[in-house]
């Protein structure tokens, strides 16, 4: 094979950009934006770029998004993934600590479309929301490593919209019995999420599990419910005693909840 002729003026301005990008402590940038970031403008950026991967100075991530080849942070890369991607879901249950199960995908909450990917080796799914369901974020990392992430109570919130993304039913509960949620956020994130399956099953959890703070949250729920009657876990089955205060159907047990959260009956 013929070996590439690199001319010097191409050398040089590979390690004018990795310079750079380590004077601005850049780790992962898209080509698109990277320049004037670093106020400096290439001819050839593109063929820069292919030169440093295929050194393995940098990685390709997908088209136009790029990191160095020992820059592997999943969450990082994630919200890079997606223009408005966020760490939701299972994801930021284990993040906010309330899980030691390790999701084997990382999930990122967005209102674009975006097909699921494996990079480096790492699942990403990407949850499509509305716009009015996006609310509850927060920055988590530092400088370059900066992702967002859904707050402790939106996290929790979304999981019991879409539980098929929070690691099960039971994981979940027990995640819920654990925390300590702020009642304003969780009045803002069930309103941001527009729910009133989720205000229902939050508000028995939140009584029957005699969790503290919540007050204000089961007023608001009370002042939320309506006659219909839904079940515990929607992919459950239709059985269970039925809870006339919150319109469920506990098609989870209060013996089984208690079970999943260590207390007694």
């Amino acid at each position: 094979m013929a070996r590439r002729y690199i001319s010097k003026h191409i050398l040089e301005d590979q390690q004018q950009f990795l310079k750079l990008i380590d004077e601005f402590e850049m780790d992962i940038f898209n080509l698109k934006d990277i320049e004037s970031f670093i106020e400096y403008e290439f001819s050839n950026l593109n063929e820069i770029m292919e030169n440093l991967v295929e050194k393995k100075f940098l990685s390709r991530i997908e088209r136009g998004k790029y990191c160095r080849t020992n820059f592997r942070d999943e969450k990082v890369i994630g919200c890079h993934l997606v223009a408005d991607g966020v760490l939701a879901y299972w994801s930021a249950l284990n993040f906010h600590g309330f899980t030691e199960q390790f999701p084997n995908i990382v999930f990122i909450q967005t209102t674009k479309v975006k097909g699921d990917m494996i990079v480096f080796g790492v699942p990403y799914q990407f949850v499509k929301i509305i716009p009015k369901k996006r609310g509850g974020i927060q920055k988590e990392g530092v400088g370059n490593h900066i992702f967002t992430i859904t707050n402790v109570e939106k996290t929790f919130v979304d999981c019991f919209d879409l539980p098929q993304y929070s690691g099960g039913y039971p994981e979940l509960i027990r995640a819920f019995n654990e925390a300590v949620l702020n009642p304003q956020k969780l009045i803002e994130a069930c309103l941001t999420v527009s729910n009133l399956s989720v205000i229902k099953r939050i508000a028995f959890l939140s009584e029957f599990l005699e969790k503290k703070g919540l007050s204000k949250f089961l007023k608001f729920a009370e002042d939320q419910v309506n006659p219909r009657y839904i079940l515990m876990d929607p992919f459950g089955k239709e059985e269970g005693i039925f809870n006339n205060k919150w319109k469920l159907r506990l098609n989870i047990s209060e013996n089984e909840i208690c079970s999943i959260c260590n207390k007694q009956y």
